[in-house]
């Protein structure tokens, strides 16, 4: 931690990936800062106006999701993220069907002369 007149520097990552690329930015901030000051001092949200902390997207530390007010600690690594395109339950699911449907027909082939039919 670098110490200037009594007062801690953290230095922070914030993350935004995109399905091409990945956005990181580096940051130092005053100790006491939360991660919605970090994100909104990236300059992400001007870059990326899809952004929307509000009701889109949600905000994590090293992939455990937290609150914009969460209190920072140093070397964290801020991630935004995207919202999902399908729901991975329901994907499961369909997956689940379709496998069932194809195995139903795998049972009922007939032997004929000691060939498959």
């Amino acid at each position: 931690m670098d110490k200037t007149a009594g007062n801690d520097k953290l230095t922070i990552e914030i993350v935004y990936a995109l399905p091409e690329r990945q956005e990181v930015i580096s940051l130092q901030l005053d100790s006491g800062s939360t991660v919605q000051q970090a994100v909104e001092q990236s300059g992400l949200l001007a870059r990326y106006p899809e952004i929307d902390l509000t009701l889109t997207n949600k905000l994590g530390i090293f992939a455990k999701l937290v609150k914009p007010d969460t209190l920072l600690r140093d070397r964290d690594r801020v991630e935004i993220y995207r919202p999902l395109i399908a729901d991975p339950k329901e994907v499961r699911k369909q997956r689940a069907a379709e496998g069932k449907a194809m195995k139903k027909g795998v049972g009922n082939t007939r032997l004929v002369d000691g060939s498959m039919a």
